[in-house]
């Protein structure tokens, strides 16, 4: 009954013309700005999405390291124990060290020395992540270097030709001082490929085989710097287990907690952004308000004669506000038919590009996502409802008169 009588308001004519013009702006604001969520939160959740990727292709699912220093002794047991837990796959050994990289330039790096199972554990060697060469690590006798495509250029390392040769330094733990004449090892390396997968990664790694990275750090036969692992079960269960069977000498991470303060500055980021653009819905229902003061105005007489059979203040009140309802259903449902139809046909044909060439895709990454239509639904819901009520409320005090 009471969408009934509000559906005939909005479609009866008005003795003002000003009352329909600032209903329509108040349905356009409120498609707007619901339409403007819609494609602004997917565009995040594309490029979330994308960044996601792009950090899970290089980081693994989980990795052990030490709670301190930078390396950890594990016996045969322990990694026998690492093996057999229900849900790790597949685990590598690592070691990690600073080192200064000579090429035609000097640059700062990390150098990361993996084992065979290292490109089981993530994506770097898949196609899209090679630029220049192949990923080879070489051996201890013949060691070799896949460098970042930031660090190729940093260092003037020379890839393609495979005949220049650069030089690695290491510290020696062994030396009294670093700055002594023995503080630093060298070793001649030829550099097998470049990798493109994130600015933070290809500015900093460069990979050599895990052998010739330990011999370099005087490292023991059962000490590393890392394990990492794929998983084929839960994380969290995961390293319940693990942690239990290796103690508190070890410290386990999920691939989250790897990248937990990146996590969570792109959740504020979302939650940010979603604030800012509600402002839109916000205005849009002072709109609403003008529009339906006006409309209890109009409808005076109307009000009057229902309370004269038998209408009480809770009904009245009622119908104005399944009117301001009304109004934000229409303008949210058309805003989100709106941003439904941009962002599929960003999807389909990647109509908006991105400036410049320094990314990894040339055009905005759309995502939609169920949970992003349900929260502007409902904000949308939220603000109409609050709009609606204190010109319903006065509605539903006043005293009216059938009399002219």
């Amino acid at each position: 009954m009471n969408l009934l009588f509000a559906w005939r308001y909005f479609r009866s004519s008005k003795s003002t013309n000003a009352i329909n013009i600032i209903a329509w702006i108040s349905m356009v604001a409120i498609a707007v700005g619901t339409a403007a969520l819609i494609v602004v939160l997917s565009v995040f959740n594309g490029f979330e999405g994308l960044v996601k990727e792009l950090y899970s292709d290089f980081y693994a699912d989980m990795r052990i390291i030490p709670v301190e220093g930078k390396t950890f002794h594990i016996s045969d047991e322990q990694i026998r124990k690492i093996r057999q837990t229900k849900g790790v796959a597949v685990i590598s050994f690592v070691a990690e060290e600073k080192a200064v990289l000579n090429g035609a330039f000097q640059s700062i790096v990390s150098l990361k020395g993996v084992d065979n199972q290292f490109t089981q554990i993530n994506k770097i060697n898949s196609p899209k992540h090679i630029l220049r060469g192949k990923f080879d690590l070489g051996t201890i006798e013949d060691p070799k270097l896949v460098v970042g495509a930031g660090i190729e250029n940093a260092a003037g390392v020379d890839v393609t030709k495979g005949i220049y040769p650069a030089v690695i330094y290491l510290p020696n733990k062994e030396a009294a001082k670093l700055s002594s004449e023995d503080g630093l090892l060298s070793a001649k390396v030829m550099p097998s490929g470049t990798f493109a997968v994130q600015q933070d990664f290809d500015n900093a790694y460069v990979f050599s085989n895990l052998g010739f990275v330990k011999y370099m750090l005087g490292m023991k036969a059962d000490e590393f710097s890392g394990i990492e692992m794929k998983l084929s079960d839960d994380p969290d269960k995961v390293k319940k287990i693990l942690q239990i069977q290796l103690g508190t000498g070890f410290r386990i991470e999920t691939r989250y907690e790897q990248n937990k303060s990146l996590y969570g500055v792109m959740e504020v980021e979302k939650w940010v952004i979603y604030g800012i653009l509600s402002l839109i819905l916000i205005v849009a229902a002072f709109n609403m308000i003008g529009a339906l003061t006006m409309l209890v105005l109009e409808k005076q007489k109307d009000i009057a004669v229902l309370k004269a059979m038998g209408a009480n203040d809770q009904m009245v009140q009622k119908i104005f506000l399944s009117e301001g309802l009304l109004l934000a259903g229409i303008g949210g449902g058309a805003g989100i038919v709106i941003a439904t139809f941009i962002c599929w046909l960003q999807i389909q044909f990647k109509l908006i590009k991105l400036g410049g060439n320094s990314f990894i895709i040339d055009y905005y990454p759309v995502k939609m996502a169920v949970g992003d239509f349900f929260l502007v639904t409902g904000t949308v819901l939220l603000i109409a409802l609050f709009a609606a009520w204190l010109p319903s409320r006065k509605a539903s005090l006043q005293l009216f008169s059938l009399k002219s």
